[in-house]
Order: structure tokens, then C-alpha cells, then sequence
């Protein structure tokens, strides 16, 4: 059996190794059009900010020891440009410009993505830089140890382009971040990102919201960007991070099936239209196990398990079925830690998909154990059987073991039920005895069970102030350092002997500072004979986060 890999970095470098665990007999041959395989691709921004100091590190394998271990025929710099999918052979250019056919009885593409440069005015000039491979990062390096940069645009507030903004503080240089929505990170929701931007702000970054470049300029003394708005920056370079497009044009010239967002069409068993080839990575369109609808997962995990599932189709007869992936991201942006997985409220409405959510503020250990550290978790779910949809972090520390531990209750098809039973070791440097993934499933359980009746940030923005009584129920301190306009204050622990100074011919809209005391004094209330008590989810510090955001 003759094997061919087209692409060597992630999936297709996962898929040979195990091809050749699989059959030690075959002829496997592995294309890569760069002069690196098996790369940390993640690592590249840390190189660049010197976090990674070794370059060295950056490789998982080099091609002569990958291709030694496992008896591969690995060709760098060997680009596969044509496929005949009738004669079961593809035409390769290698570094020398010479071209050549090879025949395969089984074919995988694993070309992965390429970053998206919209054609702008300028947009080639000397400085501006994309990031995703590792030539791209020495040109970047290259410029930055012969170059005097002291300020950096980033354009895309994303998980690259956040990393990159870091890196180049790191470096000294003062950034701006541009992005065309109203929030960086698009997958996570607008109450979670705000929390970056403040983040981001508190460092010294420029944040430049609702801004998109119409063009670049290369001046005397370096760069000038120009928005739509009419708003110029003055740069010394550019990182370009808006986003990556599949590397589709192979797929596209051989007729193979090409789905609505781009990618290549796979079956359960990674199989294209064409029965003898296979795709993974970033350029295979899948549907999302949530919603059914075909999607773009452009994460290093999916494509190394589906390089496996791929490599033991093609070897043993298509055994293996294809989960999906629900999206499980996580990046560092300076002293925070930001995660997601599943579907954001967001996403959920635009898919007319009915859901509830909830917010949550924990301990990423325990409060009175040094160096606890705020946690904010939003979570999705279904409002009648309580199935996990999402869930969001951001916080300092533990954000990677809670993320981890929602997705694979998304995964599993899970509820929020299931996070009340997780099973979590505890000590106090590490954990409280409720983690925060169990509060987060506890909180949902008293929405679902009607013990609490939430509302949100947005209702805030339009409520008739003269129609509810909005109540704040912390201390009398707190309410006179900072408050929601209109509200009454009356402390939890005095509630029940105020009870007659709340109107009883009026909602109740109760808040605390992150929900707790505002669960509290609803159920007071309710006990009491208050028919209609709401309590605001995620309490003022998720409310006033937003405010800043917004203003």
C-alpha cells in the first residue's frame, strides 16, 4: 500500500506516524511545501517575545529524524500543486522548480490554512507581517532586532493577535489593537470580553473598538494606517491577524466536494467526495455536534485526533467515526487567562437556538490559601433539560482545568446537572470544596429548578426604572463607593426588618456584588410573599466590567 501526506505540520505529521504504527510494510511519503514539519505553530508569538528564548525549541521533530524513526520519505520544500483523482497520482514541484508525478493508493490532504490579507492600498509595504508560519516569524524577529520599533499596530483582536500584542510589549514597544467588532475575541461573549478590554487598557494597550482599515501607507519615518472612520495611526510596523481562510485551492482544482464556508467536505471517517482520499485540519468543513451545521475548527487538537482517525481509516478499511470538535480555545493574554468552549450566547441566537445562561465569580482556590485569584465563568444551556451548550472563563489561574472539564461535558452531551456531580481533587492551593465548575452547575440547577429567576446586564440598559424596584443588597459601604442608578439600598443581613419599605405592586430587581447575596435576599423575598424577583446575573461586577467597557 502507498500512502501520500500533503502537508507536514500537525495533522498530516500525526497521520504518518501513526500510518506506519499501523503498517509497517508501506511506502508513505510526506509533502511538505516549507522546509519544517511537526512544528510548535502555538509557540511562535513566544518566540517572538522572547518568552521561548531557543528557536530550536519550536521543533517537535526535524524531517531526517522524523524520517528516520518511523522509515517515512519525508520531502520539504515540495509543493504538491495538481491531483488527478482518475489516475491516483499528484504532480509535485520540489525546491529546484522541477516537477514530477507520484501515484498513492490512498491520498491525505492536510494543507492547513492560510492567513486572510484583504487586498487594501499598501498592504505589501515594507513592516506589515503575517503570522503562521515559522519563516513568518523570522522575518518578524528579523525586522525587530535590525529595526528601532517602538510602537506596533495589531490588526484582529483574536487569540493570535492578542498573543501578539503581549509579545511585543514584551519587546518594549507600545501596541494598538484593532478590531472590527465591538469586543476582541469574537467566540466568547461581549460580558467576558469586556473583561479583557479593561485588562488590555490596564497594561497600556490601545484598544481601538468598531475600527477597520481602509489602507496603509509607507512613509519616511515608518508606517501610517488609515481607518474608515478617518482616524490615522502613526506605526512602525504591522501585524496583520484578521483571521485564516482554508488552503482550499487544491481540493478546488481537483473537483473535490467544497462545503458552503470554504473547507473540504469530509464524512464521518474523514473521507472526501472521493473515496481514496482523505482531509484534516484546519481545512475540512465538519459539522458542529451542537448545532448540526457545517463549521471551520482551526485548532491543533482536532487536527491531530483527526490525523489518527484518518491514518486508521485509511489503513484498516474506515473502523474509526469521526466526534467532531465543540471549539475547546484558550489563550494568555498578559496576567489573564481567557478560554471557550461549545457556543457563546451569541452564537446560540443567531442560531435560534433557546438557552438560558448564567454568570459566576469563584476563588480559582481557596480565599483564606495566598494567591487566590478572581474566576468569572459564563456558561450556556438549555432552559428545559438543562444540556450544556458553552461555557467561557477568564480569570488568572485554573482557567485551563475548568475549561477542560466543561468541554468534555459538552463532548459527552452532558448537563449542568453533570458539573454539580464532577468529581474535582481538592486542597486548598489548588481548589475550594465547591470548585467553581460546580458552582457554575449549581447556579444553572436553581434557574432551571425556577428557585432563581435571573436577568442580565442588557435588560439593565432599557429597564423602566419607574415600573421595578431595583434593590442593591450590599453593605451600605459598598453602595456609596459605586451603585447602579435608581436603586434602593437595604443590606442582605437587614433585609427581613425592611421588608415593608420594598412595594409589593412592583418587581423586584435585586442585586450583590457577583450573585450570591442577590440569590439570598431573592429567596427572602419570594419567602415572604414577593411575587415577581429577579436577580442579575453575575452581579454588579459583571454589570459595572461592561459599563466601563462600553463607555
Amino acid at each position: 500500500m502507498k500512502y501520500l501526506i500533503v502537508g507536514g505540520v500537525a495533522g498530516g505529521a500525526t497521520a504518518a506516524a501513526r500510518l506506519r504504527r499501523n503498517d509497517e510494510q508501506a511506502e508513505i511519503i510526506l509533502f511538505e511545501k516549507g522546509k519544517y514539519i511537526s512544528y510548535a505553530n502555538c509557540g511562535l508569538p513566544y518566540y517572538i517575545g522572547g518568552i521561548i528564548q531557543d528557536r530550536e525549541k519550536l521543533f517537535v521533530q526535524t524531517p531526517e529524524i522524523f524520517g528516520k524513526r518511523f522509515n517515512l520519505d519525508v520531502r520539504t520544500e515540495s509543493e504538491v500543486i495538481s491531483v488527478d483523482l482518475g489516475q491516483k497520482r499528484v504532480l509535485v514541484r520540489n525546491g529546484k522548480g522541477e516537477e514530477y508525478a507520484e501515484s498513492y493508493d490512498k491520498l491525505l490532504l492536510s494543507p492547513g490554512a492560510i492567513p486572510v490579507r484583504p487586498p487594501l492600498p499598501g498592504i505589501d509595504s515594507e513592516g506589515i507581517f503575517t503570522l503562521r508560519n515559522v519563516d513568518d516569524t523570522d522575518d518578524i524577529k528579523k525586522f525587530l532586532q535590525t529595526r528601532d520599533v517602538k510602537k506596533a499596530v495589531v490588526v484582529g483582536g483574536g487569540f493570535i493577535g492578542l498573543e501578539m500584542a503581549e509579545n511585543l510589549w514584551h519587546n518594549n514597544i507600545r501596541v494598538s489593537v484593532i478590531e472590527m467588532a465591538n469586543q476582541v475575541m469574537t467566540p466568547v461573549d461581549y460580558s467576558t470580553a469586556a473583561i479583557i478590554h479593561e485588562h488590555l487598557r490596564q497594561k497600556g494597550v490601545d484598544l481601538l473598538l468598531n475600527e477597520s482599515v481602509i489602507s496603509f501607507e509607507r512613509t519616511a519615518s515608518g508606517l501610517k494606517v488609515n481607518f474608515k472612520s478617518g482616524r490615522v495611526i502613526d506605526t512602525d510596523m504591522v501585524i496583520l491577524s484578521i483571521g485564516v481562510r482554508p488552503n482550499n485551492s487544491l481540493a478546488v482544482s481537483a473537483g473535490l466536494k467544497i462545503g458552503e464556508r470554504g473547507g473540504i467536505v469530509v464524512d464521518k471517517f474523514l473521507r472526501t467526495s472521493d473515496e481514496s482520499v482523505y482531509a484534516v485540519g484546519d481545512v475540512i468543513e465538519y459539522p458542529h455536534p451542537l448545532t448540526g451545521k457545517p463549521w471551520m475548527n482551526f485548532l491543533a487538537v482536532p487536527a491531530n485526533r483527526q490525523g489518527r482517525i484518518a491514518a486508521d481509516n485509511m489503513s484498516k478499511g474506515n473502523v474509526v467515526m469521526y466526534e467532531g470538535a465543540v471549539g475547546t480555545a484558550i489563550a494568555k493574554v498578559f496576567d489573564m487567562t481567557v478560554a471557550t468552549t461549545g457556543l457563546p450566547a451569541k452564537r446560540l441566537a443567531q442560531e435560534s437556538i433557546d438557552y438560558c445562561s448564567s454568570i459566576t465569580h469563584s476563588g480559582s482556590n481557596a480565599g483564606y490559601y495566598p494567591g487566590a485569584a478572581p474566576m468569572s465563568i459564563k456558561i450556556t444551556f438549555d432552559r428545559l433539560t438543562g444540556k450544556l451548550y458553552g461555557a467561557q472563563i477568564v480569570g488568572y489561574q485554573g482557567v485551563d482545568k475548568r475549561i477542560d472539564q466543561f468541554a468534555q461535558v459538552i463532548k459527552h452531551n452532558g448537563t449542568v446537572y453533570d458539573l454539580m456531580t464532577l468529581e474535582h481533587a481538592y486542597a486548598p492551593p489548588f481548589s475550594s470544596a465547591k470548585d467553581p465548575v460546580a458552582i457554575a452547575g449549581y447556579v444553572a440547577g436553581n434557574i432551571l429548578e425556577k428557585k432563581m429567576n435571573p436577568f442580565y446586564w442588557r435588560e439593565l440598559k432599557t429597564l423602566d426604572r419607574n415600573k421595578v424596584t431595583l434593590l442593591d443588597v450590599r453593605t451600605a459601604d459598598e453602595f456609596a463607593l459605586c451603585s447602579i442608578e435608581g436603586a434602593k439600598n437595604i443590606p442582605l443581613d437587614e433585609l427581613r426588618e425592611h421588608l415593608d419599605e420594598i412595594p409589593r405592586n412592583k418587581p423586584v430587581y435585586v442585586y450583590c456584588a457577583v450573585g450570591l447575596r442577590g440569590y439570598l435576599a431573592s429567596c427572602i423575598l419570594k419567602g415572604n410573599g414577593f411575587q415577581e424577583v429577579k436577580n442579575l446575573s453575575g452581579g454588579y461586577k459583571t454589570y459595572s466590567a461592561v459599563m466601563h467597557s462600553l463607555s
